[in-house]
């Protein structure tokens, strides 16, 4: 879309200009379809640890289209505080909310084997943790000095870490098919590799909207594909569409409270670091849209809305929710920061969210397809975290930093039964990996003085490097 069409130069650069309906709904719909999967796919892990996911026989299935329904329904409705404001809730930006990956090395365990029994601590851990996600905003320009590239970089490149397994596991057929000769067929991962190939094609050899939206497109190749070859029949998805309503409103507080505390302490701290990709998030928005440092406000803004969007989400049976940074790259790519343009976007998944027979269709998405969009988002998660951490100075300080905290966070994920003994909440906070990794990062880092990393290590870069 040419831009001088769609305003003037300042026009683009001004958060509180509207283009015309005609270009600010496309522009808006751009923007959901390159966070929709992302956003979609922490329900459906969530379900499938907890027992009642794709593949599996539990009575309980049907409330995976619950859980879907309130993603899509919570980011929209987080979206708006972020562009239309509620007094000092949100920034007034372009801001797009969505579902975070970085709490499900925390929900999973919370959920593992419980089926529905088991969301009722979760959520009550959304709703406790938003909150204190929301005080946060009082204060956040303070901590930041506490999360240098060093310890979000680990962080990120953990959460992916941490997902890669599900993917692996979603393309060779998902859990309840182990141990089943079906389980790493050829026929499933072909399904996996079709979404993995268009993926790539549409993201790398195509530009616009089809570019953006390659996970999503690459999805429905995959879908195309496993009706072709026989996974998926007409008669499911047919079947699923009628069963399900054309309208269901939230219902508050539908899986019970239950507190408990390793879901409270695992989601507050979440919330830190969550804040602080918030924090970046803004500040890439107004560079990247405006070619400016965002303001106080716009920051305390959007980490208000962060944590009002989440509580509110857990009261209903939605996830926690920030800002999508793939969504940043595309304002900075389409040079247009009109917060109203994202309002239309936000318009559209609170539709969606309300009728339940748009989650009954993604519901009919066989797990080896999820599984290649998987594959893909949390190999871009690690390597996200890897891109942040090519802003660290490492000297020999920093490099036994990260060496023990990715050791011990990535050591517990691979094997949680070493800590067995541990009383349920600090089993729980221990094997997400997540959260120790990221506090031996944040102490250390705090109390190991900068002489300590001062001689390069050239013996292992192979050349001094200076100061960044």
């Amino acid at each position: 879309m040419d831009n001088s069409s769609i305003g003037t130069p300042e026009q683009l650069r001004d958060p509180n200009y509207t283009p015309g309906f005609h270009k600010a709904i496309p522009l808006g719909i751009q923007h959901v379809l390159a966070m929709f999967v992302s956003n979609v796919t922490p329900a459906i892990i969530v379900a499938g640890a907890a027992g009642f996911g794709f593949g599996s026989n539990s009575p309980d299935f049907p409330e995976l289209l619950y859980l879907i329904q309130m993603s899509m329904l919570f980011a929209g409705l987080a979206t708006l505080l972020q562009t239309i404001t509620l007094g000092p809730v949100g920034a007034g930006l372009p801001i797009v909310q969505g579902t975070s990956f970085a709490f499900l090395p925390i929900m999973i365990p919370l959920v593992a084997g419980k089926g529905v029994d088991g969301l009722a601590a979760l959520f009550t851990g959304v709703l406790v943790g938003g909150i204190f996600h929301a005080i946060l905003g009082l204060f956040i320009g303070r901590i930041r000095f506490a999360l240098p590239p060093l310890v979000t970089g680990l962080v990120v490149t953990m959460i992916g870490l941490a997902l890669v397994k599900v993917g692996i596991q979603y393309a060779a057929g998902g859990v309840p098919a182990m141990n089943t000769p079906e389980y790493g067929s050829l026929l499933n991962w072909s399904a996996a590799g079709v979404v993995i190939v268009v993926t790539l094609l549409l993201k790398f050899f195509t530009r616009g909207m089809l570019s953006v939206s390659a996970v999503l497109l690459g999805l429905v190749a995959g879908y195309v594909y496993a009706l072709a070859v026989g996974m998926l029949t007409v008669e499911a998805i047919v079947g699923s569409w009628e069963r399900a309503a054309v309208f269901a409103p939230p219902m508050p507080f539908k899986y019970g409270i239950e507190f408990s505390a390793a879901a409270i302490i695992g989601f507050c701290l979440m919330a830190f670091i969550s804040a602080i990709e918030t924090v970046g998030d803004v500040s890439g928005i107004t560079k990247g849209g405006a070619g400016r440092e965002a303001t106080e406000k716009e920051i305390e803004g959007a980490t208000y809305a962060d944590g009002v969007g989440t509580a509110v989400a857990g009261i209903f049976g939605g996830f926690p929710n920030t800002s999508f940074s793939q969504n940043v790259g595309l304002v900075a790519m389409t040079g247009v920061m009109s917060r109203h343009v994202v309002t239309w976007g936000a318009l559209f998944l609170i539709l969606c969210g309300l009728v339940p027979k748009v989650g009954a269709v993604i519901r009919t998405v066989p797990i080896e397809v999820l599984g290649g969009g998987v594959i893909v988002m949390f190999g871009m998660v690690v390597s996200a975290g890897i891109s942040m951490l090519s802003d660290v100075v490492w000297n020999r300080r920093n490099m036994v930093i990260f060496a023990i905290a990715l050791a011990v966070g990535l050591g517990l994920q691979l094997e949680p039964n070493a800590v067995q003994y541990l009383p349920d909440t600090a089993r729980i906070l221990m094997t997400s990996g997540l959260l120790p990794a990221a506090f031996i990062a944040i102490v250390l880092n705090l109390i190991l003085p900068d002489e300590l990393g001062q001689d390069r290590m050239t013996e292992i870069s192979g050349a001094p490097g200076g100061e960044r």
